[in-house]
């Protein structure tokens, strides 16, 4: 079991609230993510639930058990940093082993966790090496594996793929994602990266400056974000805001458009801008867009090669049906 409920959770340091009152429940079995931009307090939110931070007040329980007083090492939760945080002396086998080892666990069990955990992770022909001799995906495989032969009720990872380079992380993303369906235990991810929160979660917690925007699965923030914030953070390339006489005339003050959303041509359109940057990725170009009043630029997404350069004049139309509209507060208006 993993169900996670922080109830009415908040943090303070000094006189300074990071956390105000929030709310939340994360079910057995979960995989959820914590986005938000740099300094919006989920890394702390996570060590909320770790243990490592003190609450200031609320409750954190697990499987309705109150542990906002229990230590970390008592809550049955595996947490997996942005290091890697392996002993550099000891073998891969060992620095699995080492969790196991200080709960007294036997060889004979420690050796059939470590097989499995080795297997899983595909690190069974590297348990003699040491740290030193692994790549940085290696290196985080083995943090990860660590973390598995303690049985835990949730792993946390905490920004678990920002050292690592593009290909790597893409590999490593794709690798935690099968690991929850097989374990089909509960997890809690902490990312700045919207791409890895739209790939990996059940469950996405958007925020902002300590504040729960908006929780939901990724094709619902994708699909019907609840206000400006979350429209704007969710989905790559972000969304087109739009505001001035184009939004009062779809009876809103902020309009927004995803750039799949909009169709290019170089003969007519809706709107009128001047091509500035279109970034040619094989499989779409993305045109970034001048000169359209109340968004510049505008981000355009065209299916396979669209033929443009720097300096043209393109038109516009985007499709009205999918449309978001938001009031002056930057609400969602149905």
């Amino acid at each position: 079991m993993g169900q996670i409920v922080l109830d009415k959770v908040t943090k303070s340091f000094g006189e300074t609230q990071v956390i105000p009152p929030l709310d939340l429940k994360i079910e057995d079995g979960e995989f959820a993510v914590f986005v938000g931009p740099s300094g919006c307090g989920k890394s702390t939110l996570l060590r909320l639930i770790a243990g490592l931070e003190d609450t200031t007040s609320g409750k954190v329980l697990i499987d309705d058990e109150d542990v906002t007083q229990v230590s970390p090492s008592k809550r049955g939760l595996s947490m997996v940093f942005q290091t890697y945080a392996l002993y550099p002396h000891m073998t891969v086998r060992k620095n699995i082993a080492f969790p196991m080892r200080m709960a007294g666990m036997s060889e004979q069990e420690q050796e059939a966790k470590i097989k499995a955990a080795a297997e899983s992770l595909n690190l069974t022909d590297y348990l003699d090496r040491k740290p030193g001799q692994l790549s940085g995906g290696q290196r985080q495989r083995v943090a990860i594996g660590r973390a598995i032969v303690r049985d835990p009720s949730a792993f946390l990872f905490d920004e678990p793929l920002s050292n690592l380079d593009a290909a790597l992380r893409v590999g490593m993303r794709l690798e935690i994602t099968e690991m929850h369906k097989r374990m089909q235990t509960t997890m809690i991810y902490v990312t700045h990266d919207q791409v890895e929160a739209m790939t990996m979660a059940d469950k996405i917690v958007v925020l902002q400056a300590g504040v729960i925007e908006q929780v939901g699965s990724p094709l619902d923030l994708y699909h019907r974000p609840q206000n400006k914030f979350v429209a704007g953070f969710i989905g790559s390339p972000k969304m087109n805001l739009i505001e001035g006489v184009e939004a009062e005339k779809q009876g809103a003050h902020t309009i927004g458009i995803r750039p799949e959303h909009v169709e290019i041509s170089t003969t007519e359109g809706l709107w009128q801008g001047t091509v500035g940057v279109a970034e040619h990725l094989g499989s779409d170009t993305f045109v970034h867009i001048h000169g359209v009043p109340g968004c510049d630029p505008m981000t355009v997404r065209a299916a396979g090669e669209f033929s443009v350069s720097h300096g043209d004049t393109v038109y516009l139309t985007p499709n009205l049906a999918l449309l978001h509209k938001f009031d002056d507060k930057g609400l969602r208006i149905e």
